[in-house]
């Protein structure tokens, strides 16, 4: 089989580029170059049309309410439904805080700005007056992969599943999508959306071969990645959950089979 290439596209990566979302992009290209394969990232921004067969991977990041008005007019008509498209045909997609809101159905700022979304995910969100923030940890069910995600939530926005809405994970610590059901996230077949700042993939480095694997399985037979040595990986992931689990009340963690607090997967 030929090497794989993974075709990223960052998608507004000077709009929305918050508390370090653009280090999820760079660990998706290490992990590759590490496995000795191409990686082509290609920014785009305001005004660049959206080609859905170009592409495997798409990400885009968090950004302040200015920003996703931009980017909500923006996608709006063609480039919206080109990247809809793109999920339909198997592409796989990381979205984050404000990114992950656009792609929902609405989001309903709280100065009271009506921003329509793509409708990618089922959900919906409405701007509080308090703002969710501190560290987050979520257990994931993803299938093909279960276990632990870690990383960092800074949000007014309160989201809202559909009856289509497929949550990420369920909270073990912080607030998630809107901090009462307990949900975090939204997943739509390859597609992600979630809270999580941090950036996310460097602590969470299954998500990120997940992520890797379903984008190239768009036009490369494979099974599964070659392992790579996460010994540094899974220390920052041990070391951002006990972070999260040490502060604030005793917890009463769920115990879901194969699971430890030590934050591997199992």
């Amino acid at each position: 089989m030929t090497a794989p290439v993974l075709r990223i596209c960052h998608l507004y990566p000077e709009l929305m580029n918050i508390y370090g979302d653009r280090g999820n992009v760079i660990a998706l290209t290490m992990r590759c170059r590490w496995r000795g394969w191409e990686v082509q990232v290609t920014g785009l921004s305001l005004g660049d049309p959206l080609d859905p067969s170009r592409y495997d991977l798409y990400f885009m990041g968090g950004g302040q309410d200015r920003e996703q008005m931009m980017v909500c007019e923006d996608l709006a008509g063609e480039k919206g439904e080109a990247l809809r498209a793109a999920v339909e045909d198997g592409a796989a997609l990381l979205s984050i805080c404000g990114g992950y809101q656009l792609l929902g159905k609405r989001f309903l700022t709280c100065t009271g700005e009506d921003l329509p979304g793509i409708s990618l995910f089922d959900a919906e969100t409405v701007g509080g007056d308090t703002r969710f923030i501190g560290n987050v940890a979520v257990r994931c069910r993803l299938e093909g992969m279960e276990g632990t995600l870690v990383g960092f939530e800074n949000h007014s926005g309160r989201t809202r599943l559909g009856p289509a809405g497929k949550p990420l994970g369920e909270v073990i610590k912080g607030y998630g999508n809107n901090g009462e059901d307990g949900s975090e996230g939204c997943v739509y077949r390859h597609a992600i959306g979630t809270y999580l700042h941090g950036s996310l993939l460097p602590k969470n480095p299954s998500l990120a071969d997940w992520l890797i694997l379903r984008a190239l399985r768009r036009r490369y037979d494979l099974e599964q990645l070659p392992p790579l040595d996460d010994a540094l990986e899974e220390e920052a992931h041990r070391a951002a959950l006990y972070m999260v689990l040490r502060k604030g009340p005793r917890l009463r963690l769920p115990r879901w089979g194969g699971w430890r607090a030590s934050g591997r997967f199992g």
